[in-house]
């Protein structure tokens, strides 16, 4: 038979239950094309098949239709979790799982969203015997949920260390979840730099958690609170001119708008409004000792985040939250910052190998 799946955190259990409860070869069929952005659509497929590896389940990836999911949720983009989008997502999924089914020869199909605390049982019995019916398929809907089972399936993942996403999948119920502003999955930088508790950082960490399964290294995971940081949107204009530049990691703004005279033609300049560093490229790879061409290429190849904040101790020490701007050359002018960033606590996952 041929199963949807829509994360590891239920494939992992299910696939373990349906094989207690039928012999029938089991083929996975990755098809999230409501998942987004496809960094985390990426995540979640790579978690999928590192488990699936496991129990000899082979998986197939669908396409990340996404534009087409977008345009069949217009008009129910407010909908609640278990309303009628669910209910079109759970149709547009099934009803390319069955023709994937078709298309290899199985006769009968289910998902592991029937897994999911979040999911109705009911909703996806409907779309799977409608689409079913449509296509003379067979399918089976077991509920796995009953008598604990949800506690053990995340006893489980926790056990197998599969990545646990922090919402279900869509951009609508995810924006329901949180406020507008804190949607940090959604967020990356223009440079492409990899931020901290990214879904591009978990990319990694998830590669180097298969790696060590690999060659039979013993290995945890343990969670940790620690202070995170967003630049949101940046602006610096001389005499009303947007200037090309970088905003070092850790550049924090209480006011979301300042303006200041620059006197002087300079290599660099500490204004006392926000305690903002602004640094020409010259002075800035004289202290950081980083070797460009020029500021275009400076600003296209982005510093990782652990070297930036190294800098930042050179220029104003360790700890530190005063923005810290460089730019090409400093000229006299009447400088305009208009700025938004957010330090917040977050919980990110450690991993740490057990000697």
């Amino acid at each position: 038979m041929v199963v949807q799946i829509c994360c590891a955190v239920d494939s992992s259990y299910f696939f373990r239950e349906l094989k207690k409860l039928t012999n029938e070869s089991i083929i996975g069929y990755f098809y999230d094309p409501n998942i987004h952005p496809y960094s985390e659509f990426l995540l979640r497929f790579m978690e999928v098949k590192r488990d699936c590896k496991k129990l000899g389940i082979k998986v197939y990836a669908g396409e990340y239709d996404f534009n087409d999911w977008l345009n069949g949720a217009k008009g129910l983009e407010n909908e609640p979790e278990k309303g009628k989008r669910c209910q079109y997502c759970f149709d547009f999924r099934m009803s390319e799982t069955a023709e994937f089914a078709k298309k290899i020869g199985e006769k009968k199909i289910s998902t592991t969203l029937l897994m999911s605390p979040k999911k109705s049982h009911l909703q996806l019995v409907d779309s799977l015997k409608k689409i079913c019916d449509e296509q003379n398929l067979e399918f089976i809907a077991p509920d796995f949920r009953k008598n604990g089972g949800t506690n053990a399936q995340f006893a489980l993942a926790r056990d197998l260390k599969v990545y646990h996403q922090n919402y279900c999948g869509c951009i609508y119920a995810l924006r329901a979840q949180r406020k507008e502003s804190e949607i940090f999955e959604l967020m990356s930088p223009v440079n492409r730099q990899i931020l901290p508790n990214s879904i591009e950082d978990k990319i990694r960490l998830y590669r180097k958690i298969s790696k060590l399964e690999k060659k039979g290294i013993k290995f945890e995971i343990l969670r940790d609170k620690f202070i995170n940081y967003r630049l949101l949107s940046f602006v610096i204009k001389f005499d009303g001119i947007a200037q090309n530049s970088v905003v070092l990691f850790n550049s924090h703004f209480k006011l979301n708008f300042v303006k200041f005279m620059i006197p002087d033609k300079c290599h660099k300049f500490f204004s006392d409004k926000e305690q903002i560093k602004i640094l020409n490229f010259k002075e800035f790879c004289k202290i950081s000792n980083v070797k460009f061409k020029n500021f275009d290429e400076f600003a296209a190849c982005p510093l990782s985040v652990k070297k930036e904040l190294k800098i930042r101790k050179k220029i104003v020490g360790a700890g530190s939250f005063s923005p810290i701007i460089i730019v090409d050359k400093i000229p006299r002018a009447k400088c305009e910052i208009s700025a938004n960033s957010k330090i917040y606590i977050d919980i990110r996952e450690i991993l740490v190998r057990i000697r």
